[in-house]
């Protein structure tokens, strides 16, 4: 399958910023299942500087824009052929160790139904890979999708007591789960198609990852109840939402008290004819 991807991201600021440092994780991973056709990455206004691929082989790019700047606008263009591998991430070259990804952070932290929710599922035995599409499944039952009840920062444990949330809420409950029955698990960000007619579908997205003997690394997508297939565009992966985010910045200069920042969105995927 081939994937046209549209992304804009527009940051509005209260005061004219006098500068701004971004780092951007928005180049889509190298490995089987996804090739690069083009791809390219503006931010209005900004210089680009280094880039380089860190521990978990996601590309960085930074940038620098000197003010003043009422607006920042980081736009992503491009095409990607995509390959269905069941979720597992083949031919992807990193050099964090999977035990790395053991560690728990404030986001992934599991509480006491966290606990009894993994030990449950493992409970019922069987080998790796069933017991993770079965914990992935869990966490579907005990959160349903719901935008707009969850924010940023909530963790997983508030989403499972609440039993609402969005993709970023599931993926965070998997990975704590996960990490409870000793699975190094992580977040990764990237893209979904979700419309079978074709047309532009707004769809940043993320899962989880977990490592599996004999397997390796491989997809699990709770909001959607399946492992990633060609529908996905992979981009980066961290330790949970924050650590995994495709942009992350810091802006100097605005003043106190003068309306802070807003955000506005957009993502366009569509299916390109072969």
């Amino acid at each position: 399958m081939i994937l046209s991807v549209s992304h804009v991201t527009q940051y509005r600021y209260g005061s004219p910023v006098r500068s701004l440092v971004q780092s951007l994780r928005l180049t889509p991973s190298v490995f089987a299942g996804q090739r690069v056709i083009d791809w390219a990455i503006s931010v209005e206004g900004a210089s680009r500087g280094a880039s380089f691929r860190d521990g978990a082989g996601d590309l960085v790019e930074s940038w620098s824009l000197r003010g003043p700047a009422e607006a920042v606008v980081v736009r992503v263009e491009g095409r990607v052929e995509t390959t269905d591998l069941n979720g597992v991430l083949q031919g992807h070259r990193e050099t964090v160790p999977p035990e790395v990804y053991l560690r728990a952070t404030r986001p992934t932290l599991a509480d006491a139904a966290i606990v009894v929710l993994a030990r449950q599922v493992a409970d019922q035995g069987g080998e790796p890979l069933a017991l993770a599409h079965r914990l992935s499944a869990a966490i579907s039952e005990a959160i349903a999708y719901r935008p707009g009840v969850t924010h940023a920062h909530t963790t997983a444990a508030e989403a499972l007591a609440q039993g609402e949330g969005v993709c970023q809420d599931h993926a965070h409950a998997l990975i704590a789960a996960a990490r409870v029955l000793d699975l190094p698990a992580r977040y990764v960000s990237g893209y979904l198609f979700s419309d079978a007619e074709g047309d532009a579908h707004e769809a940043a997205h993320a899962w989880a990852e977990i490592r599996l003997p004999g397997l390796g690394w491989v997809g699990f997508d709770p909001a959607n109840r399946c492992c990633p297939d060609a529908r996905y565009i992979r981009l980066a992966s961290g330790f949970d939402a924050q650590d995994a985010a495709p942009i992350r910045g810091i802006a100097r200069g605005m003043v106190p008290g003068a309306g802070g920042e807003s955000l506005d969105v957009t993502v366009a995927i569509q299916s390109v004819q072969q």
